[in-house]
């Protein structure tokens, strides 16, 4: 007769787990002046994930024409919105990212856990702080990209470089955020955000959600961006109340011949007036902290188009930016990825023996 026989082997003592948690932006040159510029947008403008053209006609394109010519111009505008030391994207997200760790660091003193900013692009670059998180003795990874609605120009563009940082003996523990563009945290952040505007919208402010845009090659080929960036301004519309005509959905910083996602928010500034909407307010969902597209593009650029074209009253809704707001949204998309365990109520199990 057999018999079952139950063996109960000692777990060995499991080391620590040091967690880094990585936030990544886009990026940002190290100066604004048209050397550095050339240096971040030749990175940037080649990843296939941005410009996804055969490579034997974008790259005579980009290095006979764009690098020659585009840097001496977007030189000023940088110089326009530089800090004191730094560029504003490099900035806030670093101070978002202190003012997380700062909350964790309060709440959940036994967890070794370590905070650290990165951009997709420029520096400091992700494979520079995962190898130094690594040096410090990090063997699990949360990669956040702080894109709310998933681009493959984006948030793909991420998850490429995180890849490419990995490809040592050993490949470490990896957790990935790939969006969170409909997260009810970051939904009321979003909401918050325009109440301040309530006023305005009371007497008649038309809200413009305005997105930074892709190619619709990319939409084409099913990036689910463009949805959900209807979605994100959908259910901010929703939480605040509005109507149907009160907001509408556009789509910036277009760049190249090729098709775009459409209405173009430059188009729209021109247009509204005539059509009556000339009080305008607008909110920038997909930017997670002020920089470049929406200091100077929107702020300026845009504001100027709209005055210009008959409106009477321009307001910018700042980027989320480091508020506590943002803060608390990263909290819980981190809480979420690492705790869950604990966030669904299951047993831990504390025994020292393991039954096989």
């Amino acid at each position: 007769m057999l018999q079952r026989v139950t063996i109960f082997k000692r777990r060995p003592l499991e080391p620590a787990i040091k967690t880094a948690i990585i936030l990544v932006n886009l990026g940002t040159p190290d100066s604004p002046d048209p050397s550095a510029i050339k240096r971040y947008l030749a990175e940037f403008l080649s990843d296939q994930r941005v410009v996804n053209l055969p490579r034997s006609v974008w790259m005579p394109i980009l290095h006979g024409i764009i690098l020659k010519v585009r840097p001496k111009r977007l030189a000023h505008n940088y110089q326009m919105i530089w800090g004191t030391h730094d560029g504003p994207i490099r900035n806030i997200t670093a101070a978002l990212t202190r003012r997380v760790g700062r909350h964790f660091a309060r709440k959940y003193p036994e967890r070794d856990l370590s905070f650290y900013t990165a951009m997709t692009y420029g520096n400091p670059s992700l494979r520079a702080v995962m190898t130094l998180a690594e040096s410090e003795g990090c063997d699990e990874f949360l990669i956040i990209p702080l894109y709310p609605q998933y681009a493959g120009a984006t948030t793909g563009a991420v998850f490429d470089k995180m890849v490419a940082a990995t490809t040592g003996r050993i490949i470490p523990n990896l957790r990935f955020v790939s969006e969170y563009h409909d997260h009810p945290k970051y939904i009321h952040a979003l909401a918050k955000s325009v109440e301040t505007y309530n006023d305005s919208i009371a007497h008649g402010a038309h809200l413009l959600f305005s997105f930074h845009g892709i190619p619709m090659s990319q939409s084409n080929a099913g990036d689910p961006y463009a949805e959900q960036c209807v979605t994100t301004a959908e259910r901010v519309a929703h939480a605040l109340g509005l109507k149907q005509d009160q907001w509408s959905v556009s789509f910036q910083s277009k760049f190249g011949p090729a098709p775009w996602l459409e209405p173009a928010t430059i188009d729209q500034m021109k247009a509204f007036p005539a059509a009556g909407k000339k009080d305008l307010l607008v909110i920038c969902p997909g930017f997670s902290v002020d920089c470049l597209e929406t200091i100077e593009e929107i702020r300026v650029e845009n504001q100027t188009a709209f005055m210009e074209a008959g409106g009477t009253s321009f307001q910018y809704i700042k980027a989320l930016n480091a508020t506590r707001d943002h803060v608390a949204l990263m909290i819980a998309l981190i809480e979420e990825r690492l705790f869950e365990r604990e966030l669904r109520g299951a047993p831990q199990n504390t025994n020292k023996f393991q039954q096989v």
